[in-house]
């Protein structure tokens, strides 16, 4: 095997591997900081050892290995050895190096799971900012480096790094324990894990700034994190409500966009580019899903994932889960699009009524679709000139590219 192909396979196996890694060493040295750093410990000794020694049968299990042999000897080096040796447990005592007997007993994917669970709880601590909820779920859960995140989110990589880096400061600082909380503490706390894999996904599908409307790396990472939490909780309904509705949103994402990359409405998308398989998973994880805010967001895609024209919609039914929706959480954004629905199902008429209800609402004073969606119900009411100067003020919102030629074209063509 020549240096170059060690090289790319060590790291494409430490980019599938590294949250199970860093998850693993996690549990033995109780900060996250330090785990992802002896992760890259493992990752540097497998870049040495590779090319001259041949990639090993279980590559991943060889890193998690290596790398949970230097966290142990990390913990001896403290001088709060005794105290910290009795929380890893007296069988971590004369641990040797990693060999083949031990590469063997890592491979349980029972243990290295209930570690990634801990990690995705620690991760996404409510002690954190939302945005650093997210940097670090990527960094540490999505295997995004500090580059690729700050390309994603079009932010510096400088303040990204300096977002990550207190983020953990912050994990350390408050002593946030490794594992997976219980009762009260843990509704709580799988809300703001379910939040974070919900913002990531939503960035991916419609970017807020930048040239591209859809960022479907981004899409992918969320909807990965999803099916991981399905299957690490398969007794939550709102686990599988969330999955179910990335699944069903991330079918549409080939006809979001023409061949230029702008925008295609939902009336006017080729119905065949929808991708079927994720559109058969998310209904499967429908069935599992309660009738939490997901679960219901879900049903409403899989209300337009059924209908085989955009005619065909049932928007009746759809009004109906948004009324659901509204009354399980109250938001202005559920309702302008609880508007859209009764647009579509009683008239642009009923809808514009709801609408107008929202204009003097603080929390929509910057949201371009606002004026999006009321310029689209004043121009099927015949009302061109007050639907185009929506579509202008749309256009001026918005800092996505694409979006913003579309809104322009709209208001042109009013």
């Amino acid at each position: 095997m020549t240096a170059a192909h060690a090289t790319a396979t060590v790291e494409a196996v430490f980019r599938i591997e590294s949250a199970r890694i860093i998850a693993g060493v996690t549990r033995i040295v109780r900060d996250v900081g330090i785990a992802e750093e002896l992760a890259q410990d493992a990752l540097i000794a497998a870049l040495e050892q590779w090319p001259e020694s041949g990639v090993p049968d279980k590559p991943g299990a060889w890193l998690m290995a290596t790398a949970k042999h230097r966290a142990i000897d990390l913990v001896r080096r403290k001088e709060t050895y005794a105290r910290k040796l009795a929380e890893v447990g007296r069988a971590l005592e004369d641990v040797p190096a990693p060999g083949p007997e031990d590469i063997a007993d890592l491979d349980d994917p029972d243990a290295i799971d209930d570690d990634l669970l801990r990690l995705i709880f620690t991760a996404c601590h409510p002690v954190l900012s939302p945005q650093a909820r997210i940097a670090l779920t990527l960094r540490l859960l999505g295997g995004l480096t500090t580059e690729e995140i700050a390309r994603a989110f079009l932010a510096s990589e400088a303040a990204v790094a300096q977002r990550i880096v207190r983020a953990k400061r912050s994990l350390a600082k408050a002593r946030v324990p490794f594992e997976v909380p219980y009762g009260e503490d843990r509704a709580a706390r799988l809300s703001s894990v379910l939040e974070v894999i919900y913002l990531i996904f939503n960035e991916g599908y419609s970017a807020t700034a930048g040239d591209d409307l859809v960022r479907p790396a981004l899409c992918e990472d969320a909807l990965r994190l999803a099916r991981v939490l399905a299957g690490l909780m398969p007794k939550e309904p709102e686990v599988h409500g969330l999955a179910a509705l990335l699944e069903i949103q991330a079918s549409r994402i080939p006809a979001r966009t023409g061949p230029d990359g702008a925008p295609v409405l939902l009336a006017d998308q080729n119905r065949a580019r929808w991708n079927r398989l994720l559109i058969r998973r998310g209904i499967e994880a429908l069935h599992h899903a309660g009738h939490g805010p997901y679960a219901l967001q879900a049903a409403i895609a899989a209300c337009h994932a059924r209908a085989v024209r955009y005619e065909d919609t049932d928007w009746t039914t759809i009004a109906t889960l948004y009324d659901r929706l509204a009354a399980l959480t109250p938001s202005p954004v559920v309702e302008l699009n609880r508007a859209v629905a009764v647009s579509m199902a009683e008239g642009p008429a009923a809808g514009l009524e709801l609408v107008d209800a929202l204009v003097a609402d603080p929390a929509l004073r910057d949201y371009h679709l606002l004026p999006s969606v009321r310029g689209d119900l004043l121009e099927r009411l015949g009302r061109r000139a007050e639907a185009r100067a929506e579509f202008e003020r749309a256009a001026s919102l918005t800092r996505n590219a694409p979006e913003r030629r579309l809104l322009r074209e709209r208001a042109a063509r009013a």
